[in-house]
């Protein structure tokens, strides 16, 4: 049967599909960057969690049995699975068979996420671990859904986005002041083409976004347990707002993902569960309940005035809480890695895939694929204190206790790692010294575009690693 031929709606294919292809990403995107991250000679080997961690606190296949090979061939076989899921072969078959395919599916992925340490500390990753356990039940294309998994998916779309509505009201001023979009653009972690053109809005604009966010962050989710037409506008209003975030800027798979979220309350056949056998209706009521009984913790979190941004409460990852940009910064900080043959310079920068780096090159597009390694490293300046002053002091000392990754990162570099290096878009050829050094950004105005041909505008403001030799790190990782 072709996929066009369902007797579903398309908002069930939809969602199947558009999950199948977050899937196929995120595992293309394991294997890819799991050498020089995560291997047994990689910033932050597995084998050395392993020793610390018990299966019950993060369940994963690789507590049984590790090694370099069976994580790659994890990989390839969950990619595999979602290239089968998204050309609809999976849900095509017999409803067991489909429930299988994507168990196992979510099974193989969260052994990746439990033991992927930094790399892994995302909150789309659960999201993304939830919501495919969760479409594991959404039985054969040959039968309407079962009500019990979508009306989940809706939960999960509610707390995803009313999570985010309310970590905005409780934490940063700025979005009671209606002022945060006029730093958004440019603070936020991974720019993207049209960034730049969305900060240079006009303040007005800007105002009657935030408070457009708001209505539909904390308002219109709770149109998704009305009856149809009003679900169906509710999702598609949610959708409206996570397609303006996907053209504003790189997420990895948050939008993507939480807009085929919203396919669960597009309208479709009704909710009965007719023609299923009588282990599929145990299952169907196993689940219900166990969703029931997990959300009692992310209601908790939503009720509170110290609301977690993104919480897990149980290893399997399964009914979590969500939400994003409780607090928007005001100024970008980048730390920028370079190297030289001397100590004294000169310094030539190692350019990554995504975060700014060379004022002259535009802000990339790569979401809804993770540039993991771009990601942590953007998170370093939020924890450094910068003053207003700083670029009147660009040597300043600001940087020390450095993270364990981040020296073999460095060590790396002076190596001339290969699988290191292929995650960046350029690296010097002379690596004597290497440092890293700390730069203000501000996107470049229309007339500085047009005159000196950049994107960005940037000044140092201190130094976060001084110049250092292959020879002083050898006592360190």
């Amino acid at each position: 049967m072709s996929w066009l031929d369902s007797s579903d709606s398309w908002g069930r294919v939809l969602l199947q599909r558009g999950l199948a292809g977050i899937y196929l990403v995120a595992f293309v995107a394991a294997w890819h960057q799991f050498v020089p991250l995560l291997s047994s000679r990689g910033l932050l080997p597995i084998p050395d969690y392993l020793k610390k961690r018990r299966w019950q606190d993060a369940p994963s296949l690789f507590f049984w049995r590790y090694s370099d090979r069976l994580y790659q061939g994890v990989a390839l076989l969950g990619a595999a699975l979602a290239l089968i899921a998204l050309l609809g072969w999976m849900d095509a078959g017999p409803p067991l068979l489909g429930l299988l395919g994507w168990l196992l599916m979510w099974a193989l992925y969260m052994s990746i996420v439990n033991v992927g340490q930094r790399w892994y500390g995302f909150g789309w990753e659960s999201m993304l671990l939830e919501a495919g356990f969760l479409a594991a039940f959404l039985g054969s294309t040959a039968q309407r859904p079962p009500w019990v998994p979508l009306y989940a998916l809706r939960w999960m779309l509610f707390r995803t986005e009313l999570g985010a509505g309310l970590i905005k009201l409780r934490h940063d001023k700025c979005w009671r002041d209606l002022t945060c979009l006029e730093f958004h653009y440019e603070t936020q972690p991974m720019p993207n083409p049209l960034s730049p053109f969305f900060h240079f809005l006009p303040r007005r604009v800007h105002r009657a976004s935030v408070v457009g966010s708001h209505i539909i962050q904390v308002v219109v989710p709770f149109g998704l347990f009305l009856p149809q037409p009003v679900a169906g506008w509710a999702a598609l209003a949610l959708a409206a707002q996570q397609l303006t975030l996907i053209v504003s800027g790189n997420y990895a798979w948050l939008n993507w993902l939480t807009l085929v979220l919203c396919c669960s309350a597009l309208p479709g056949g009704p909710p009965v569960a007719a023609g299923r056998p009588w282990w599929a209706e145990v299952l169907l009521l196993a689940l219900a309940g166990s969703v029931v009984f997990l959300s009692r913790k992310p209601v908790e979190n939503l009720l509170s005035e110290r609301q977690a941004m993104n919480e897990c409460y149980n290893p399997l990852r399964l009914i979590n809480s969500y939400g994003a940009f409780g607090s928007v910064s005001r100024q970008r900080y980048e730390i920028v890695l370079q190297a030289a043959a001397q100590p004294q310079g000169p310094w030539e920068d190692y350019e990554f895939q995504g975060k700014p780096g060379d004022v002259r090159r535009r802000p990339p597009q790569f979401a809804p694929y993770h540039l993991r390694l771009d990601w942590v490293i953007w998170f370093i300046p939020l924890s450094l204190r910068i003053s207003p002053d700083a670029h009147l002091r660009p040597e300043q000392q600001l940087g020390s206790g450095y993270e364990l990754w981040f020296i073999r990162l460095i060590k790396k570099l002076h190596a001339h790692d290969r699988p290191l290096l292929n995650l960046l878009r350029h690296a010097p050829a002379q690596t004597g010294w290497i440092r890293a050094v700390v730069y203000h950004y501000r996107y470049a105005t229309a007339a500085e575009r047009r005159e000196q041909k950049v994107w960005w505008v940037r000044r140092q403001v201190g130094i976060y690693l001084p110049a250092v030799a292959e020879a002083d790190l050898s006592h360190h990782g």
